[in-house]
């Protein structure tokens, strides 16, 4: 019963059995009537206090008792209208398969695996820091040939890396204190702002490539280093508008090889209805990755990129790291999250060399198996690693464009649980300069989002629209199927 857990409070007097007197004990008189004993104390548990919360609480009990019986008399639709039932909504997607993963070995290990009916392909470590693999003769040479012609067939665009509208609205609308700023820019903790730091932070720009002299220009158009030593202090950097930054960017056009990336690409549908040779080529990507049909089918189609003489591409990493403020361009189709920034989440590259280029254009891999990883490093003594227009040859690891080859890697770590981790840092990676003639490549990126739930949620409906033969079956940026019953003599 409830009353069984009332204790008293401590300090108050407690009842206890008076002792018994002998001389009460006695029998009465012949006639004279028993005396009538108290049943109670005085203040003890029958008084009138301790009656009314007793009754309380059994009123309560038998209350809920009785609610409880009525409830389950109706649910089970005994005795009166049945109770209106919620319709089940949909089951939770089924958690996706873990992500296979290739073991590097070490450097140089070669192992054998089969693309194709007719033959065993090779795939040679080159690197254990990003997990890297080159496999040649990936594609035959009519086929690179034939990548070429369909992607002039549908033409190309310059690869310029400018933020977008929305993006500058965003960056706008942040409320970021200077100091905060200060001490997210000042990687050594020193007080004060060395050109190193800054460039290590700013990577983009407006598609403009930041150099220690481009740097010191923008300090001295916004007169931020009044001794021009490229260092600010925190004064210095609180006394500046951040908005004269975007400002002066937008107002200086950068030429061609001031870009970030100077290029041109397309992209080439690989889904149901594509060119047999692109729908053979994701096959073998497939089982080459090892990773389940359904992410391979609904990641990006292929990116084929032309860099002239002159073209490269600054060192970068392929995907970005997620956080609560941004969202997978992917998954972002299905999720009704509402995030300002949105990234690439590309678990595995893979890189096809679809011509011998005559002079420069190597990828490289700046850090690569480097023992530890420090950005601010990447920029010391004037030394830019990320630089591939100046410094390409100052890095640890370049693969030089051999035509059919492929090249791929991880952009994650592993979370230990068969799925994504963090960025690998270490995957570091951009394009030389091309010296000589022109370069041809092409990308199929794997993605996958860090947020198990949400891949899932995004297979799952990918998985009904493609049973309700819907017009929206693929994802936005494979819809272009113009070149499926293209016939190209070579």
């Amino acid at each position: 019963m409830a009353a069984a857990g009332l204790r008293p409070e401590a300090g108050s007097p407690q009842w206890a059995p008076a002792e018994r007197d002998p001389a009460a004990a006695a029998r009465p008189a012949d006639g004279e009537d028993a005396p009538v004993r108290p049943l109670c104390k005085p203040r003890g548990i029958c008084s009138r206090a301790y009656f009314l919360v007793l009754m309380v609480l059994v009123h309560l009990y038998l209350g809920n008792v009785l609610a409880l019986l009525l409830f389950v008399h109706y649910s089970d639709g005994g005795g009166g209208p049945a109770a209106p039932r919620r319709a089940p909504g949909p089951p939770p997607a089924p958690a996706p398969a873990p992500l296979a993963r290739l073991e590097g070995i070490k450097v140089g290990h070669e192992q054998k695996v089969q693309l194709v009916a007719d033959r065993d392909h090779l795939v040679r470590t080159l690197s254990l820091k990003p997990l890297l693999f080159e496999v040649p003769g990936f594609l035959r040479e009519e086929e690179c040939r034939l990548i070429v012609h369909l992607a002039q067939m549908k033409g190309l665009q310059p690869s310029q890396l400018l933020p977008t509208e929305e993006f500058e609205e965003a960056m706008g609308a942040m409320q970021l204190h200077p100091l905060d700023l200060f001490r997210l820019l000042d990687r050594n903790h020193d007080g004060r702002l060395q050109l190193g730091e800054v460039l290590a932070q700013t990577r983009l720009g407006s598609g403009r490539w930041m150099t220690p002299e481009t740097v010191q220009e923008m300090y001295a158009a916004m007169k931020a280093d009044p001794d021009g030593d490229g260092v600010l202090s925190l004064q210095e950097f609180a006394a500046m508008d951040l908005r004269d930054v975007r400002t002066f960017m937008k107002r200086h056009r950068a030429e061609s090889g001031e870009l970030v990336r100077n290029s041109h690409h397309t992209w080439l549908y690989q889904g149901e209805g594509a060119h047999h040779v692109m729908r053979s080529i994701r096959q073998r990507v497939l089982r080459l990755t090892r990773l389940p049909a359904e992410v391979v089918e609904l990641s990006e189609p292929m990116q084929v990129v032309r860099y002239g003489e002159g073209g490269h591409y600054h060192a970068h990493v392929d995907s970005g790291p997620v956080y609560p403020e941004t969202i997978c361009s992917h998954t972002k189709l299905v999720t009704n999250e509402s995030v300002p920034f949105e990234t690439s989440c590309r678990y595995v590259t893979v890189l096809f060399y679809l011509n011998n280029v005559t002079g420069g254009g190597e990828t490289v891999f700046p850090v690569a198996d480097n023992r530890t990883y420090d950005e601010t490093s990447l920029v010391q003594d004037g030394v830019d690693l990320r630089d591939t227009r100046r410094h390409c040859d100052k890095g640890n690891l370049r693969v030089t464009p051999q035509q059919g080859t492929a090249v791929f890697w991880y952009n994650y770590l592993p979370d230990g649980q068969g799925w994504v981790g963090d960025v690998d840092e270490y995957s570091l990676h951009g394009g030389c300069v091309v010296t000589r003639g022109t370069k041809w490549i092409a990308n199929n990126w794997i993605n996958v989002d860090p947020s198990r739930a949400r891949q899932a949620l995004y297979q799952q409906e990918m998985a009904r629209l493609a049973r309700e033969g819907a017009a929206d079956a693929q994802p936005e940026w494979a819809l272009d199927r113009a070149y499926g019953d293209a016939r190209v003599e070579l």
